[in-house]
């Protein structure tokens, strides 16, 4: 016996849906043509924040580079510290006049060390046409200048064929806790050589120039009587 749709006497669809097992009608699909546009939109401004963030780091990344240069131009004190950004700023604030006064006293001393070493070399006889038995008679002369307690002007003036060496005298005045700042040597009249020294006294020695004087007298073969008056220690 053969059925039909048709002759079921089915009034609701419902019914028929649930005879058939399967719904009569598929569900509409509505497509949003607008997604596109907006999911471009949305990507655009994705990229540009994420490009802005990594804009943001870069930048932060190199200014920490630049503070961290400038805390390593402060005194190694205050460069072992973990300074912040505004703490750096601050100090270096403070260094910079500091460190332009500092290098105007090293101005002023430098023009103290060179009027002196001027004023002794003025009083070492330059005439060419002086007796060579005068000249000779005179060398080696040291004198000696002190700065202030711990440091010392020395100017040697001797032949150039001298016993001892320069690197003798130099060694020798390490020895007594002298460290050279400055040396410097010139020569004059063809035979004579002058040696400028600047040197600092260490911590632990103290300074007595009359015994520098004696044993580098000594060292350069002074003969003569070693507490002259034109050694003394000024």
């Amino acid at each position: 016996m053969g059925y039909s749709i048709e002759s079921c006497n089915l009034g609701e669809t419902g019914t028929l849906e649930s005879f058939l097992g399967f719904p009569l009608s598929q569900p509409q699909i509505e497509f949003d043509e607008s997604m596109p546009s907006t999911t471009i939109r949305f990507d655009s401004a994705v990229i540009k924040k994420l490009s802005h963030n990594a804009s943001e780091r870069d930048r932060r990344k190199k200014m920490n580079i630049l503070y961290s240069t400038l805390r390593s131009l402060l005194p190694a004190t205050d460069y072992t510290k973990k300074l912040s950004i505004p703490a750096t700023i601050s100090r270096i604030l403070k260094y910079i006049p500091d460190l332009r006064k500092q290098v105007e006293r090293l101005k002023q001393r430098r023009e103290e060390i060179q009027s002196i070493i001027s004023r002794q070399t003025d009083h070492v006889p330059v005439n060419e046409n002086q007796s060579q038995t005068t000249v000779g008679t005179s060398l080696p002369t040291v004198s000696a200048s002190q700065v202030d307690d711990k440091e010392v002007l020395i100017q040697i003036c001797t032949y150039r064929d001298s016993r001892s060496p320069l690197s003798e005298a130099l060694l020798y005045l390490e020895e007594e806790g002298l460290q050279v700042l400055n040396a410097s040597g010139f020569a004059s009249f063809g035979e004579t050589i002058f040696y400028n020294f600047h040197l600092q006294m260490k911590e632990s020695h103290r300074m007595d120039c009359e015994i520098l004087i004696q044993k580098l007298l000594l060292m350069f073969g002074k003969r003569e009587d070693l507490l002259d008056d034109d050694f003394a220690c000024r």
